[in-house]
């Protein structure tokens, strides 16, 4: 289970956001950032935004808010100023140098974040990578921090000393992601082995997906205590950003209805770093392998439509873009006094308050059985493995043993109508 760390004081930082022309996201991209430091247990003592054509070359903020923010740091002793957005090396190098304090953006930020959150060997080892594929064009910039934070010593004041040990920690993070890129090869030859299982056994895979916070792991603990209440297979949950990142599949098994198994994936995000994705591209793309996605989106955000809009893409670019969805619109509750609401392809639940579970499974049962159809057959009694192969990968209706072998009625997929084709009656 994830704890927050609470025992460390907080360190103090200041958020800086640039808002462009033509900015529509802007405030909630800003206010997301807040969420940010919040899940990174930072203490935002003040904001600074700057209204700006395009983006400073040297130091991303004009010139004159670089030294408005410098008083700004030292009037409440900032320990940290957070950029919102992606900052280049020399930008980096420039606004650590002349803030005399350390600096990182949105990316490093979020970084951070999933290597606190890391549980399992594979999500250490691809956050990693994702960090050291971050540092290594900054290592300038991110050098210039390190001795904010006294940590490179004397050898800083010397500038060959400095460039020869940028040389050495280029060569160290190369040396490591090399060996975490064989690390991950290994693990994703276990993932693949593990997702050929599930897929033989016939059992629809459902992914969830959705925008970090939406209340993906509340609702697949909500439909775990609602379809296997003995079962202790809950999830955490907690209300901040990026609670989990390890991709959990679970097996739900609803009353009178066909088995799935349902998978929550790590939460998107706008902005999110393309070396995470690339770095959790085997984790994520365990949505691409699903039958259906079940896309939960917290409806109560004024700016859920641009979360959606953030997800969609995000699908598309893992190559999940044309597998069917139904959208699960959560937090319904601060909305609507009568759920669920059902239109079309959305549904309108409450995953905290248990509402609309019912009409959900439904949808989901439609959505993934449309395929199947019911069928007879007779068994022989010779051929025993074919009748436990259906018990496991098909919905058996019924079953008798007669004389000639047993009799059994069941809901069949494609695959399974050809391959027992010849024993349908």
């Amino acid at each position: 289970m994830i704890e927050n760390s609470t025992a460390e004081a907080r360190r103090k930082t200041i958020i800086v956001g640039v808002c462009f022309r033509n900015d529509k996201h802007y405030e909630s991209s800003f206010k997301e950032l807040d969420g940010l430091c919040e899940a990174e247990n930072l203490e935002v003592v003040a904001d600074v935004t700057q209204n700006l054509d395009s983006e400073d070359s040297a130091y991303y903020i004009g010139s004159g808010k670089v030294q408005e923010l410098k008083g700004l740091v030292f009037e409440t002793g900032a320990e940290l100023v957070v950029v919102n957005n992606q900052l280049s090396p020399s930008q980096l190098a420039n606004l650590a140098h002349d803030l005399e304090v350390e600096v990182i953006d949105r990316t490093n930020l979020i970084l951070n974040i999933f290597a606190d959150r890391a549980r399992t060997k594979e999500a250490k080892m691809q956050v990693e990578y994702a960090k050291l594929q971050y540092m290594l064009p900054r290592l300038v910039g991110l050098r210039q921090n390190l001795s904010r934070q006294g940590g490179t010593g004397g050898s800083m004041s010397n500038k060959g000393a400095g460039e020869t040990q940028i040389e050495l920690d280029r060569r160290h993070i190369e040396k490591e992601m090399a060996e975490l890129r064989r690390g991950l090869r290994e693990t994703e030859k276990s993932r693949d082995t593990q997702r050929k299982k599930r897929q033989h056994s016939g059992i629809p895979l459902v992914a969830m997906v959705g925008y970090t916070n939406a209340g993906k792991s509340t609702l697949m603990n909500a439909l775990i205590s609602k379809c296997c209440p003995d079962e202790e297979k809950e999830v955490f949950v907690k209300d901040m950003l990026f609670a989990t990142l390890d991709t959990t599949v679970r097996k739900i098994t609803p009353a009178d209805r066909r088995d799935f198994l349902l998978s929550d994936t790590v939460g998107f995000i706008e902005d999110l770093p393309h070396d995470l994705v690339e770095a959790f591209h085997s984790t994520l793309e365990e949505a691409t392998y699903a039958d259906l996605i079940l896309e939960v989106v917290d409806c109560s955000d004024e700016n859920y439509q641009n979360q959606m809009d953030v997800t969609a893409r995000t699908l598309k670019e893992l190559g999940a873009g044309d597998i069917p969805v139904i959208f699960v619109m959560n937090k319904a509750e601060k909305r609507y006094q009568e759920l669920p609401i059902v239109r079309e392809d959305k549904i309108y639940i409450s995953a905290s308050e248990g509402r609309g579970l019912d009409e959900l499974l439904r949808m989901i049962e439609e959505k993934l059985f449309s395929q199947y159809i019911t069928m007879e057959l007779v068994i022989p009694y010779t051929e025993g493995g074919i009748e436990n192969d259906l018990r496991e990968r098909a919905r058996v209706l019924s079953a008798s043993y007669e004389d000639d072998g047993v009799h059994m009625k069941a809901d069949l997929n494609q695959e399974l109508l050809k391959r027992y084709r010849q024993y349908i009656v």
